[in-house]
């Protein structure tokens, strides 16, 4: 079957793309409003572009027009923080991406630990294995939407943090105490399974 997307609604595009688009990296965002407000959400809409120097992105849905906190603060402060979701974790990772007020911290609604920056403002999640501070390089927001549009976001990150149990030798991940977890579609998330090399030619 083809569809144009121009005939479709936003919903079955939606759920055409994060269908088929599989699986996706979870980039758990956490920001800090110019009043102090915490923020933390997850985004699977969310990757890494670039390792000279490293960047890495994530874009966020406007729905009428109305800008989700974390885009907000990171337009603000120009500074977030991507935390890596695990399996240990997931349910409250869930609970983070809830739409509540923008006065609610997420961190407290699913009992989670803020742990200081080293270069910026927003905290880390402390739970999380993995996380990257990052300062705003970009930001653009797509062309021509039909139902409120999407804005992607860049960051360049200026430190890396790392537990000691997900890393091996020479800088490489332990898969094994790592654990993470990814998106599909719908209600549906991904544990790493089968894994195969092959060596480049």
């Amino acid at each position: 079957m083809e569809f144009n997307p121009d005939e479709l609604d936003q919903r079955a595009i939606y759920k055409l793309l994060t269908g088929a688009i599989i699986p996706r990296p979870i980039g758990w965002i956490s920001t800090i409003s110019e009043k102090g407000l915490l923020n933390l959400a997850p985004f699977s809409f969310f990757n890494v572009v670039g390792d000279d120097p490293p960047h890495v992105m994530f874009s966020t849905s406007q729905a009428n027009n109305h800008k989700k906190d974390t885009l907000t603060n990171v337009l603000n402060t120009k500074q977030f923080v991507v935390n890596m979701v695990t399996e240990e974790f997931v349910e409250q990772m869930n609970i983070t991406g809830q739409n509540v007020p923008h006065d609610v911290n997420e961190f407290e609604l699913a009992n989670l630990t803020p742990v200081a920056s080293v270069k910026i403002k927003p905290p880390r999640v402390q739970e999380s294995p993995i996380s990257f501070e990052c300062e705003l390089v970009h930001h653009y927001t797509l062309e021509n939407h039909k139902f409120g549009g999407n804005t992607i976001v860049i960051g360049r990150i200026v430190m890396f943090h790392f537990k000691e149990e997900v890393l091996l030798e020479n800088y490489k991940i332990n898969l094994e105490n790592y654990k993470p977890v990814s998106r599909l579609a719908g209600a549906s998330y991904s544990k790493i399974g089968e894994i195969f090399d092959i060596k480049r030619t």
